[in-house]
C-alpha cells in the first residue's frame, strides 16, 4: 500500500512528464462516480492500479513500458486524479468493487492486474472477491494482514491527522488534476480511516488459485517476513530441481529500496513483471 505517512516525496515527482505510447483518456461512470482512465499499447489486457494520493502520471515510466507489450488500462481511484469522489468510505472491498465494475464498463471480462501499494492491496482484494476477473496479479508493496506492516508504521498510524497533509505542497500537487480542487481534506480523512480499517485476509489468500507475483523493497513498509509468509500461503518457498513444476506465484525483492522508491525502478520492475505475465521461467542447468 502507498502509505500516507511517506507519500509526499513521491507525489511531488508527478510534475515530471513521462512518455507514454499515445494514451487515450476517457471517463466512465462507475458506482456513482465519474472514473477517469487511459488506454495505451496493444496486446493482452493489463489493468494498472495506483497507490493512495497518486494518479496516472505518478505511476511513472512503468506504464508506457508495459504498454510496449500489453494493452494497458490505467485508472484513477475514487477521489484521485480526475476521478470524482462520492459519499462513501474508501475501503479495499469498495475499491475492488470499483475495479470490477470498471472492467465491466469497458468490456474487459478478465485481465492481468498490476497494482502498487494501495493498488496492490486492491488487486489482492479483487482476486479474492472477483476471482473471475483476474488472470494473473502483480502486487508491489502489499500486505494481507495489518500485522505485516513495519512496527514503525504501525506505531505511526494512530498519530495520523489531516493537518499532516492539508495545506502542504502535497495538496497543491494533488489539485493540479483534481476533479474537485476543494476535495483534498475529505480525501485525506478517508485515507487515514483506510489505514485503520481491519485487515486479516490470511484464510482468503490461502484459498486463492490466482498466480501472484509479489514485489517488495528490502526496506518497504511491509516486512520481508510478511512478504515471505504471503508467498508461502500461495504455495511458494519450495525447492526446485526436484522434478516437479515450480509454483505459479513468485516473489521478488528490490535491494536498497524503500516503499516510495519501488515504483521508480522501471527496468527492474519490467524485468520481473514481463516474464511472469508471459509464463517464462529461467532454465536451470539440470534442464528443469
Amino acid at each position: 500500500m502507498f502509505r500516507t505517512a511517506i507519500i509526499a516525496g513521491a507525489l511531488l515527482m508527478t510534475t515530471t512528464a513521462f512518455a507514454q505510447s499515445e494514451p487515450v483518456g476517457a471517463t466512465v461512470e462507475v458506482n456513482g462516480m465519474q472514473m477517469y482512465y487511459e488506454v495505451s499499447g496493444e496486446g493482452d489486457p493489463l489493468v494498472v492500479l495506483h497507490g493512495a494520493y497518486m494518479n496516472i502520471p505518478s505511476m511513472g515510466e512503468i506504464v508506457p513500458r508495459l504498454a510496449e507489450t500489453h494493452k494497458v488500462y490505467v485508472l484513477e481511484f475514487q477521489g484521485h486524479g480526475r476521478t470524482t469522489d462520492i459519499d462513501r468510505p474508501i475501503t479495499y472491498p469498495n475499491l475492488a468493487s470499483d475495479v470490477a465494475a470498471f472492467m465491466d464498463e469497458v468490456g474487459l471480462e478478465k485481465a492481468d492486474v498490476f497494482g502498487y501499494s494501495m493498488g496492490a492491496a486492491t488487486g489482492l482484494r479483487l482476486a479474492i472477491d472477483h476471482p473471475e476477473k483476474v488472470d494473473q496479479l502483480v502486487a508491489a508493496s502489499v500486505a494481507y494482514d495489518a500485522t505485516g506492516w513495519q512496527q514503525a508504521f504501525q506505531d505511526f498510524i494512530p498519530q495520523m491527522v489531516p493537518e499532516m497533509f492539508v495545506g502542504t505542497p502535497m495538496e497543491d500537487e494533488w489539485k493540479k488534476l483534481a476533479a474537485n480542487p476543494d476535495g483534498f481534506p475529505a480525501l485525506v480523512d478517508k485515507l487515514i480511516a483506510l489505514e485503520k480499517e481491519p485487515m486479516a485476509w490470511e484464510d482468503e489468500v490461502k484459498a486463492l488459485n490466482t498466480p501472484i507475483l509479489i514485489i517488495a523493497g528490502d526496506a518497504d513498509v511491509s516486512t520481508l517476513e510478511h512478504n515471505l509468509a504471503l508467498f508461502r500461503l500461495l504455495g511458494g518457498g519450495v525447492m526446485g530441481d526436484m522434478g516437479v513444476p515450480l509454483p505459479a506465484s513468485r516473489f521478488a525483492v528490490l535491494p536498497a529500496t524503500s516503499h516510495t522508491a519501488v515504483i521508480g525502478q522501471t527496468d527492474l520492475l519490467y524485468g520481473f513483471i514481463e516474464p511472469f505475465l508471459q509464463g517464462e521461467t529461467p532454465v536451470g542447468f539440470m534442464g528443469e
